[in-house]
């Protein structure tokens, strides 16, 4: 080959975007690397898992709450002490106002780069097989029969299609609701796209107060409507579209600026500190309403036109924006482990959260003839949940990347 040649393959293989050129460098790697995949990013992997086992153990706790949270409090053949229950509230509850609108900001920053990388057609074709068809089956199948199978195990001998049908909401799909929520913000996203448009904003302090006062102030107008916790046919939690679209339309507006490899060290920190500040003062106002049960005394804050809703709304807007920027951070910062089995481990934690349906519900069916407290149960239930889940997840991807 001439050396006129050499220098125009080269110049070639530079001009071609990120992903195609990690894809070149990746087929020389050494055997032991060969797992790193085109286009991912371990620490967005890393956290994926995080949030995903944080979720399972969350739900297995919620499922033994009065407060409820995972549907198995309908049939729980204990519950934990009101102390224990105020405390896991006060743990849990501020993650669950922005754990899923991270996955949504998640989502929106990777988005473009895949439209890039696949064109729009692709992308929808991908999001409806990879998000569409397992919402479809779980709430049609996989959800009514685990809870027909928890209904029986308590007692309650329904048949299995009156079990679907007496569910509430009708439709439901357990912990899919938001996968069905992502489904139709990635067709929007895809269809836009389409039109070569492309939209972006400077990521900034302004852009993020910004997006936190759209996000407060549409939540306190949908929830005067649909207060938090209510149930719509398919479980569709219109109540938090708001902060749904929000954050995916976030990710994508800021998704030219390199914010999926690093976010700058300084903001950061100030999203971190931002999302101390906003919790301590959710809990100062706690402590100030004296709220020792939560659900008797939460019916003001989940909407209509209440100064406690109000409330709720823009703590929970600051919480989700500052919270997610401070994950996404922290993840680039300190879960950057390149480990082989970690990194395979991580990238089945989309299968983790779909799996978490039969063994959290298994596990809990199975635990009922245990007389442990609800405190034992819950803890021995989260830990094999996770493990469970994870463990299943990564034997069924790892056998899919090994098909043909």
């Amino acid at each position: 080959m001439s050396r006129e040649q050499v220098v125009a393959r080269w110049a070639g293989t530079a001009a071609r975007p990120l992903e195609t050129a990690s894809s070149e460098a990746t087929k020389s790697l050494q055997p032991q690397d060969a797992s790193r995949e085109v286009g991912r990013l371990v620490p967005i992997d890393n956290l994926k898992a995080v949030l995903v086992a944080w979720v399972i153990a969350g739900h297995a706790f919620l499922g033994y709450a009065a407060v409820g949270g995972w549907p198995y409090d309908e049939v729980a053949e204990t519950t934990l002490p009101r102390g224990v229950e105020l405390i896991l509230v006060v743990v849990i509850g501020p993650t669950a106002l922005f754990v899923i609108g991270t996955f949504f900001f998640l989502s929106g920053l990777l988005a473009p780069r895949s439209i890039a990388r696949h064109g729009p057609g692709a992308f929808i074709r991908q999001r409806v097989f990879r998000l569409g068809l397992p919402w479809l089956l779980f709430t049609l199948l996989i959800w009514p029969i685990v809870m027909w199978c928890a209904y029986r195990a308590a007692g309650n001998s329904v048949p299995f299609w009156e079990a679907l049908k007496i569910r509430q909401p009708f439709l439901d799909s357990g912990p899919l609701w938001f996968v069905q929520i992502l489904l139709y913000a990635s067709v929007v996203h895809g269809l836009i796209s389409w039109s070569g448009q492309r939209y972006g904003v400077r990521p900034g302090a302004i852009t993020f107060a910004v997006a936190a006062i759209v996000i407060a102030t549409a939540s306190f107008v949908v929830r005067i409507w649909f207060p938090a916790r209510s149930q719509q046919i398919l479980d569709l939690h219109v109540w938090q579209w708001p902060q749904c679209m929000g954050l995916y339309a976030l990710g994508v507006l800021i998704a030219d600026h390199g914010w999926a490899e690093r976010v700058p060290v300084r903001t950061a920190r100030r999203c971190g500190i931002l999302v101390l500040i906003t919790l301590t003062a959710g809990l100062a106002v706690i402590v100030g309403l004296g709220i020792s049960d939560v659900k008797q005394d939460d019916v003001p804050f989940l909407g209509g036109w209440h100064w406690q809703a109000l409330a709720l709304d823009a703590v929970e807007a600051t919480l989700v924006v500052a919270g997610s920027v401070w994950l996404l951070g922290f993840a680039q910062r300190w879960l950057t482990s390149r480990a082989i089995r970690l990194t395979k481990v991580a990238r089945s934690a989309y299968a983790a959260y779909l799996l978490q349906v039969p063994v959290l519900i298994g596990l809990e069916v199975a635990a009922r003839t245990f007389a442990w407290p609800a405190v034992v149960k819950a803890i021995v239930v989260a830990t094999f949940a996770v493990v469970g889940s994870f463990s299943i997840g990564w034997l069924i991807t790892r056998r899919a990347g090994r098909m043909p």
